[in-house]
């Protein structure tokens, strides 16, 4: 029987259900260098700026698909719109004056890895489609537009009310690792040092884990996910598959063989066989996790027949694996690596 997490299954996002509504399925990566320096400490006020004192230098410029963005001077007021953005700025004390909320968290916005960051609550801004007027009755001087679409038209409209840091090349479709998204925010909030320090100990747990669970590497795995629409997976270059490749699992080969320019592939249930792997793991997403577990076509998979399938009934673990900031995927580590290591055995 498919294994679950830990706790019923509660609301699901309604910014990750459009998004997965429109495009079909799911998340990413791919190779940016950003420039800048800083100094080793920051701090933060409700406005949404860096402590001075502890700011790197200016003018400082960040590559992207669209060019390169020069911030003049430490930002004051920032806006996050990209997914996950939002997290980023804060783990480095900058809160944002307004941010999108993409699986629809309420509150400040963010999920429990991040709480408590906000002095005052930012205002709400919309995920797929931007409610300009709003992020420019908010006066920014710089938005963090990082972790999104890559469409032009939504850049250009955005660059006209602040300068808009966003999608690296090759970034488009939400395909930027938390990796990326840190180097590029850290620098363009002139905290380019303690980017590389809130990387270097994220990347330690990756590294902790993996040491710790050898029969991880080499192990196929399937990331997958179920929603009204049907099945889909998770491909390489993304969110999720990079999360595990990090822990030496290898992508379902069946799955990565029908990429092409979107974060998943769409299964069929003809198909359905496809997603079997050494571990299968799903999210429910606008569905309960039980149509997923009581399923007999994903019940006759060998790999849930064995118990080697996790069905994600724990919104935190399933939206923590799916927003992959650099706040989340430390609360991911240590949430949904025990499951993995119960499930292979």
């Amino acid at each position: 029987m498919p294994r679950t997490s830990s706790h019923p299954t509660a609301r699901t996002g309604r910014g990750l259900w459009r998004l997965l509504a429109s495009l079909l399925a799911v998340a990413l990566l791919g190779a940016l260098a950003a420039c800048g320096s800083s100094s080793d400490d920051s701090g933060s006020d409700a406005s949404g700026t860096a402590d001075p004192k502890t700011s790197g230098a200016f003018p400082a410029e960040v590559t992207t698909k669209f060019g390169t963005v020069t911030v003049k001077s430490q930002p004051k007021r920032v806006v996050a719109l990209g997914w996950g953005d939002a997290e980023t700025a804060l783990a480095l004390g900058v809160q944002p004056v307004g941010q999108s909320d993409w699986l629809a968290f309420g509150g400040d916005g963010v999920g429990p890895w991040a709480t408590g960051r906000y002095d005052q609550s930012p205002e709400k801004i919309g995920t797929l489609e931007p409610e300009y007027e709003k992020i420019a009755a908010l006066k920014p001087d710089l938005i963090l537009d990082v972790k999104s679409s890559g469409d032009q038209t939504r850049y250009d409209t955005l660059s006209k009310i602040a300068p808009t840091l966003g999608v690296p090349k090759g970034g488009d479709q939400y395909k930027i690792s938390w990796q990326q998204q840190t180097t590029m925010i850290s620098t363009a909030l002139g905290l380019a040092d303690q980017g590389e320090k809130l990387i270097s100990d994220t990347q330690e747990k990756f590294t902790a884990a993996a040491k710790a669970h050898p029969e991880f590497k080499g192990r196929t795995i399937t990331l997958g996910s179920r929603t009204s629409v049907g099945w889909g997976a998770y491909v390489k270059g993304t969110d999720r598959v990079n999360f595990v490749q990090q822990l030496g699992f290898t992508n379902n080969p069946k799955v990565d063989a029908k990429a092409g320019s979107s974060f998943s592939v769409s299964v069929s249930e003809e198909n359905l066989q496809m997603l079997d792997a050494d571990l299968v793991v799903m999210a429910p997403i606008g569905i309960e996790a039980s149509k997923i577990s009581s399923d007999p076509l994903y019940k006759s998979l060998p790999a849930v027949e064995k118990g080697h399938s996790i069905v994600f009934d724990d919104k935190d673990i399933s939206q923590s694996f799916a927003t992959n900031s650099v706040l989340s995927v430390g609360y991911a580590i240590d949430k949904v690596v025990p499951l993995f290591a119960d499930a292979v055995k």
